[in-house]
């Protein structure tokens, strides 16, 4: 793999999260869908009517279902495709949902509006160290006093102890290759993504910022947040063979 220079690594925001990571990442159905809205209702012990933020909602597949679940929804994302399609899904579903386009670093809204906020799918970690803790700043902001936040991230330890330095999705004849390699000086996993579809390759370059248990809950209350609970995927305490990092925590 080539070396990606010295100072801040390249994020192909655009490239990254556009139609190629929509076709590909298709193969996530209804069923998972619903499983993953089923365990962040359980762990943040949601009922219906509290007001929830999607942070970083991306197409909307858990905005629309907490929706359906009957929450107050806002769903935020700096992209705006992943928005229209977002909204034409909650249309289909028959749902209201506020769909903001917006920055997670400097949120358009309002002190204290919130009970919950929801950061789901790896959607942490794509700034600066000091530019990712304002999200978590700007996360706490919002919420209102003892309201909760869970972000779910991979599990760094095991991540580390079953590196892949290579994986591919293959969808017919087309395929998404990641090429991967973690840097320890700044704990992030950099990556470099190939698309070959309908006969055209596409380049594009990401990072994703990874973290041990006690560095995130030490991240989490020096913004701010009065404590800090981390799962595995099972909701039990995480382990070594924990495959996410699910981290639940109170303003």
């Amino acid at each position: 793999m080539k070396t990606w220079g010295v100072g801040e690594p390249q994020f192909d925001f655009e490239a990254v999260f556009g139609d190629d990571y929509l076709y590909f990442y298709d193969r996530i159905g209804p069923e998972q869908s619903e499983a993953d809205v089923e365990l962040v209702w359980g762990l943040l012990g949601i009922e219906a009517g509290l007001e929830v933020l999607d942070l970083a909602c991306g197409h909307g597949r858990i905005s629309n279902r907490l929706a359906q679940r009957g929450c107050g929804v806002t769903g935020l994302d700096a992209s705006p495709f992943f928005l229209g399609r977002a909204r034409r899904d909650a249309d289909e579903l028959g749902v209201e949902v506020t769909y903001v386009e917006g920055d997670m670093r400097s949120l358009p809204l309002a002190d204290e509006s919130f009970d919950l906020v929801v950061n789901w799918f790896t959607a942490f970690g794509y700034f600066s160290d000091p530019d990712n803790r304002q999200v978590l700043r700007e996360a706490r902001r919002v919420l209102r006093p003892g309201g909760r936040l869970l972000i779910e991230n991979n599990n760094r330890d095991r991540i580390l102890c079953n590196l892949q330095p290579e994986g591919v999705i293959e969808r017919g004849d087309d395929y998404m290759i990641d090429r991967r390699t973690f840097d320890p000086a700044s704990s992030r996993m950099l990556d470099e993504r190939v698309v070959i579809r309908d006969g055209t390759v596409r380049r594009s370059r990401f990072f994703v910022r990874m973290f041990t248990p006690a560095e995130f809950r030490d991240w989490l209350l020096d913004a701010g947040f009065a404590a800090a609970m981390v799962y595995g995927e099972d909701e039990a305490p995480i382990t070594l063979e924990s495959r996410r990092m699910l981290t639940v925590a109170r303003r």
